[in-house]
């Protein structure tokens, strides 16, 4: 056991001296802070108020009360502090760091032994437990000092006061200070001379901060357009003057030696403070300059009438806002028809341009997106102006632009006729009696026009309210009904209501083959040829539909699938790319006849039949067979309503029918009586009878359309029964669309009953929209019922496939659904030299500088990718 000598106590204690000293600086801190802490709150509060100029906002007695608050505030804290205030003692220190130490090494080691003096065993032990206190005290480390005042200020005064001393250093001035001497009693005598604060603001727009001008050195100053001076000066009036010529300021200026200066600078000059402490600027001004805007290039118009215009705008502090101006350029405007009769005034059209929301509005582009299609004006020559504003509302404009304002236009000739009639109705009333009469002129035989009872109602009642209207008086919101009623029949007969493929790939294609005639631009060319892509879709599935209904009758589809075509789906593509291609070279006489082509192979195409499946049909088939039965009968009872109801508008046209009135219920009622009541009926047929007679054939007319209507929902009813798919989404949306035609036929049946025809039209009109919504749910419901199916027995997956395909070449259900999932009927050497031909085209296609950089850009990456 180690013994622990006095030279060891001395060196354990120097090792000490350092953590001693640290924790007596520590114990220092602490007494000083807690002891200052008011008095320093009240000196930062005093001084932030003085640097904050709040004497110079008051009146001089509550000046002078502050100043006695302040004092006695001062005096407790001075008097605080040096009751609170102690020198810490070393041995103070050295108990703080004994007692942050376990065990108080240092205090053990300075310790003596009371007893024991002779026993040396006892002294052994006593000088081995000193030593290993010394040891432990090695570890002695200063002990942090305590500053935390919160249990004497709870209310955290010291922060507020240094809040207060940070904001006066931020935003106020030592110079302000001195202000508070000349507001004490006899101060005229002390002051030792004028004094003077002044402060240079910049327009808000431009961002810069305020400047104080005492804190400026004398010499250039450069500062923008607007900027306002302020100047303020203190002691004797006289002692100082201004002296300026940047405001520009010849009438109504105050004196030189007037306390209080403000002005603007609107130009170059100096501004000069003359007297004691005065000080002189040159002033440069920054100028404001007119914003800018520029048109980047053409316009562009998409197929549906949308405008796209690239533009940018520059100002050197920020556009604030911009708007477009479209004035009609009546000089250019074709004054024949229509427009031949003085247009009704009418405001410019004037949109706003739009502008970044976030972001620097210095310099900017953007793209003007408005839709114009049902404007007056639209496809009519306009001069097109842009401008913009900055904040001090300086205008930048471009030159006024020639073109025609942008629009959608209709290729169906009598969609185009509506069109044309709707614009000089809109362009002056006076057109009114002549719109009338070219629109009777229109309907006339309306159902070679329309293909549907209820567009051809719309346009008659039209007619009847524009003539009605005509004749008692035209307002502006009437002129607006009628306006959007026509839009939205030329729509109809523009887009089409068809429920069959077939129609649409027709109309899609005479729609096509107006575009070429009438030179289209690239956009409509492109939005076309993709709705005759998706009309060409839809009336392939079509085709694979018909397949399976037709598999289970047909017993000699073997001997006839060799004369059926099939095509794949890069023939078919390949075709309708080179007539899109030949479009957008002009060559439209090529193009016409390649579409043309086109139709014909499409209508005289066959889908491919396959294997009869074991036994009959399934109970899905059935319910689209029903279904597609009630819709063709629900057809019929539309038209032969809306005959009715022409016949009721004019009774004489009776005469010059045909008694055997084919084709008057929509193919279902050949051979039957126009009033639906039976076949024979002549009573209908004959041309003397009196007004009372055809009024009450009328009626029984009606009434044997509602016994018609109502067998109709019966019908509908026993097919919901048998409905197949209940649980899955598909089915119930069919069930869904079949309640709402069951509901529309119900009002149907009613309004036929009461004689009005034109609601009972409407409600039909409702019953087929719906009953085509349960076809195309049941369909996809059948459709993925298929696909859950595993393939038949007794045949090979190979068998399956080669017998199984499409016009397309590909695998299709025994539904007539579409199988994407397989490759097309191409071999892997066609395949191959098909790629080869694909990946040559592209090339070629990407070298040609013609094009628009964005095709050309998206070919190169089509080429690096594969």
């Amino acid at each position: 056991m180690s013994s622990f000598t006095p030279n060891d106590l001395r060196r354990s204690m120097a090792k000490l001296r350092w953590p001693m000293r640290l924790t007596w600086f520590g114990l220092f801190s602490e007494s000083l802070v807690q002891a200052l802490w008011p008095l320093m709150s009240v000196v930062l509060s005093v001084l932030a108020a003085l640097m904050l100029g709040l004497q110079d906002s008051v009146m001089i007695e509550i000046v002078w009360a502050g100043i006695v608050i302040a004092f006695f505030a001062f005096a407790f804290g001075l008097v605080y502090a040096l009751r609170r205030f102690r020198i810490p003692s070393k041995a103070a220190a050295m108990e703080r760091l004994d007692a942050s130490l376990p065990g108080r090494p240092i205090r053990a080691m300075l310790d003596t032994a009371a007893i024991g003096d002779g026993d040396d065993a006892a002294m052994a032990v006593w000088r081995a437990h000193k030593s290993r206190m010394a040891q432990r005290a090695t570890a002695a480390k200063a002990v942090p000092a305590d500053l935390r005042v919160a249990s004497r200020d709870p209310y955290a005064l010291r922060y507020v006061a240094v809040l207060a001393f940070s904001m006066a250093l931020l935003f106020g001035s030592f110079w302000r200070v001195g202000s508070v001497v000349g507001m004490a009693p006899g101060a005229e005598s002390m002051a030792s001379g004028p004094v003077w604060e002044g402060w240079a603001e910049p327009p808000r727009y431009t961002g810069r901060p305020t400047l104080y001008l005492n804190d400026l050195p004398a010499g250039p100053l450069d500062l923008p357009k607007g900027t306002l001076i302020t100047l303020r000066f203190y002691g004797e009036v006289g002692a100082l003057a201004l002296t300026e010529t940047v405001s520009g300021r010849t009438a109504d200026m105050p004196a030189a030696t007037d306390p209080a200066q403000d002005f603007a600078i609107v130009q170059q000059g100096s501004i000069a403070v003359e007297g004691p402490s005065g000080r002189a600027w040159n002033v440069t001004m920054r100028p404001d300059a007119p914003p800018e805007v520029q048109i980047l290039g053409e316009t562009k118009v998409t197929a549906l009438g949308e405008m796209r215009l690239p533009f940018s705008a520059t100002d050197d502090y920020g556009v604030e806002a911009g708007e477009a101006q479209f004035i009609l350029d009546l000089a250019a405007v074709d004054r024949r028809y229509g427009l031949e009769t003085a247009p009704d005034p009418r405001e410019q059209i004037i949109v706003a341009l739009p502008t970044p929301i976030a972001g620097n509005r210095a310099a900017f582009e953007e793209n003007l997106i408005e839709d114009f299609s049902k404007h007056p004006w639209a496809n009519l020559p306009v001069k097109l102006t842009l401008t913009v504003l900055d904040a001090v509302e300086q205008q930048g404009e471009t030159i006024p632009l020639d073109m025609l304002l942008p629009g959608r236009r209709f290729f169906n000739p009598s969609a185009a006729a509506l069109i044309e009639m709707r614009r000089d109705l809109l362009w002056s009333t006076k057109n009114a009696t002549h719109t009338a009469q070219v629109l009777r002129a229109v309907s006339w035989h309306a159902e070679d026009l329309f293909s549907s009872a209820t567009s051809a109602l719309r346009l008659k009642r039209i007619i009847e309210k524009l003539e009605i209207r005509t004749r008692y008086g035209l307002d502006a919101e009437v002129v607006d009904e009628l306006a959007e009623d026509l839009w939205g029949l030329a729509l109809e007969l523009e887009e089409g209501e068809l429920a069959d493929a077939l129609e649409r790939l027709r109309r899609a294609q005479e729609r096509l083959q107006e575009a070429m005639k009438n030179g289209a631009s690239d956009e409509e060319i492109a939005e076309l040829m993709d709705e005759l892509r998706r009309a060409t879709d839809d009336y392939m599935r079509q085709l694979q539909r018909q397949q399976a209904q037709e598999a289970e009758q047909n017993s000699d589809g073997d001997q006839q699938q060799g004369e059926n075509m099939q095509m794949t789906q890069d023939d078919l593509q390949r075709m309708m790319d080179r007539i899109q291609e030949l479009m957008e070279e002009g060559r439209m006489a090529e193009a016409a006849e390649a579409l043309q082509q086109l139709q014909e192979m499409m209508e005289n195409m066959r889908v491919t039949e396959g294997q009869p499946g074991q036994g009959g049909k399934s109970p899905g088939e059935e319910a689209m067979e029903g279904m597609a039965d009630m819709l063709g009968e629900q057809q019929g009872l539309s038209d032969q309503a809306f005959r009715d109801l022409q016949e009721g508008y004019n009774p004489d046209a009776r005469a010059g029918e045909n008694q055997d009135n084919e084709g008057r219920n929509g193919g279902q009622g050949r051979g039957q009586s126009h009033d639906g009541q039976g076949e024979g009926n002549g009573e209908r047929s004959d041309p003397n009878g009196q007004n009372g007679e055809q009024n009450q054939q009328f009626g029984e007319g009606e009434q044997g359309l509602a016994e018609r209507q109502r067998a109709l929902r019966e019908e509908l009813n026993r097919q919901q029964g048998r409905l197949p798919g209940q649980g899955t989404p598909d089915g119930d949306a069919a069930r869904e669309a079949l309640d709402r035609a069951d509901r529309a036929m119900r009002d149907a049946e009613e309004a036929l009953r009461k004689r009005d025809l034109a609601e009972a039209i409407d409600n039909q009109a409702q019953a087929m929209e719906a009953l085509r919504e349960g076809m195309r749910s049941l369909s996809d419901a059948l459709a993925q019922d298929q696909q859950d199916q595993s393939p038949g027995q007794g045949e090979t997956e190979a068998d399956r496939r080669a017998d199984n395909r499409d016009p397309l070449g590909r695998e299709q259900g025994s539904n007539g659904s579409s199988s994407t999932d397989g490759p097309l009927a191409l071999g892997q050497e066609n395949g191959r030299a098909r790629a080869r031909e694909l990946l040559d085209e592209i090339r070629r296609r990407s070298g040609q500088k013609e094009r628009p950089e964005a095709e050309r850009d998206y070919l190169n990456r089509l080429m690096e990718r594969f």
